[in-house]
């Protein structure tokens, strides 16, 4: 233990005693101080930061506030329970994501820690974010198929039946390997093929299978599409897990028929499109499904007795039966429809005239007696049988002789014309 020594002084001035005392400081010098900048400072943190964090480091947190920006840079904090860190993903690195970062999420990121001087902050430059316990192509999987389902992409009531005898295909795929080998082999001598090649996988394939299903789409004589390729791993497969697919698919004015991968693989493809095959194989034998069917019945029934031992009787019965077949044909022609329809409206208008000038005589009748009663009812009626009417000078009926005094002016209607009077006398009620 190191000791210090300090002089009591007398306030006599007298030197009076000297005590020891334990310390554990530095006895040391002390060095001269020295004052850094704010520049200063913070550029010797940079270079601290630096040296410390030369290489990537991988974080594992809870994505929080997670925001893309019109500049395309991914601005996030990652958190536990205890601590936040800022962090950001530039552009570059955000088009190469597969999923959507979503609020909650638990991620593990890798990248660099920086410190940018100029503010003296302290950032995590993301480089990848990896989903903690899934995949990003499966949670991207997941994402997408939730979002097109909520948007009725993947509705039956949308998915139209394939033609039972196509003329002509198109098959969107890669011009190379085992697929398409296989689909030319069944459909070759059945069916016309036009294909439109396309890559099928890496950067650029999604786009280029949208492309070839709007191009195939304004192509005249088409029947139907198959979109597919042969199987793989879900990286692989990954094109026709993506949005721009699953549109093109969807607005194709022709039926599609998804074929992709093995028997067990799914794409959102084969949740969007009219039908799923599983594998480019099936895709195809399911364009001849109907046709073969419908051949394999004929040679079945050209294979009966009645075809493969001819009759004179059965050449008869199918005579008879043609001549009932035509009758029955030329009872439901348009000619005779529109024939029986002309003289149904014929009879209907006679019947109307009839109807018509019938309630014209009964109406005319009907008039005729009711201005016959009218007229027994008129006053001028009564007027005719030698009656009269007298009006005062404020034009009132006259009914009772009260209702004037002598000397009022008075005007009486006959039958014909009219008379005026003055009154001279009032005799009676």
């Amino acid at each position: 233990m190191r000791v210090r020594n300090y002089q009591l002084n007398n306030p006599d001035g007298g030197e009076l005693s000297r005590v020891a005392e334990p310390f554990a400081g530095d006895l040391s010098p002390e060095p001269a101080r020295r004052t850094l900048t704010v520049s200063e400072l913070t550029r010797q943190l940079k270079e601290l930061f630096e040296q410390t964090f030369a290489y990537s480091v991988y974080v594992e947190g809870e994505l929080s506030d997670p925001k893309i920006y019109p500049s395309g840079h991914l601005w996030f904090d990652l958190k536990d329970s205890q601590s936040t860190l800022k962090c950001v993903m530039w552009k570059e690195s955000v088009r190469a994501m597969k999923f959507q970062p979503e609020q909650g999420l638990q991620v593990i990121c890798s990248g660099r820690v920086e410190f940018y001087a100029p503010r003296g902050e302290v950032k995590f430059s993301v480089r990848s974010i990896e989903p903690k316990g899934m995949g990003a192509l499966q949670l991207a999987f997941e994402q997408l198929k939730e979002k097109l389902q909520k948007e009725g992409l993947f509705s039956e009531e949308r998915k139209r039946p394939l033609p039972a005898f196509p003329q002509r295909v198109g098959l969107v795929t890669s011009p190379q390997g085992a697929a398409i080998d296989d689909m030319l082999r069944i459909l070759r001598g059945e069916v016309e093929v036009l294909l439109k090649p396309s890559r099928v996988q890496g950067n650029g394939a999604a786009e280029a299978i949208a492309r070839g299903i709007e191009e195939l789409n304004d192509r005249d004589g088409l029947d139907l599409l198959i979109v597919g390729r042969g199987g793989g791993s879900l990286e692989d497969l990954w094109a026709f897990n993506e949005e721009v697919v699953a549109r093109s698919i969807f607005h194709s004015r022709l039926p599609v028929i998804s074929a992709v991968g093995h028997e067990k693989d799914w794409s959102i493809a084969d949740l969007v499109a009219d039908l799923r095959a599983p594998t480019p194989t099936k895709g195809a034998e399911m364009v001849l499904s109907q046709r073969r069917l419908c051949l394999d019945r004929l040679a079945a029934v050209l294979e009966e007795p009645a075809f493969t031992e001819p009759k004179e009787w059965l050449v008869e019965r199918d005579t008879h039966r043609l001549q009932l077949l035509q009758g029955d044909l030329l009872a439901c022609s348009p000619q005779a429809f529109l024939r029986h329809q002309s003289e149904r409206l014929h009879g209907l208008r006679g019947t109307l005239n009839t109807s018509i000038q019938h309630l014209l005589r009964e109406t005319t009748d009907r008039v005729h007696g009711l201005a016959g009663q009218l007229h027994a009812l008129s006053p001028l009626s009564v007027l005719d049988r030698g009656y009269s009417i007298t009006f005062d000078e404020q034009g009132r009926i006259l009914k009772k002789a009260s209702q004037v005094k002598p000397g009022d002016r008075l005007r009486t209607r006959l039958h014909q014309g009219h008379l005026r009077s003055r009154v001279e006398e009032i005799e009676g009620e």
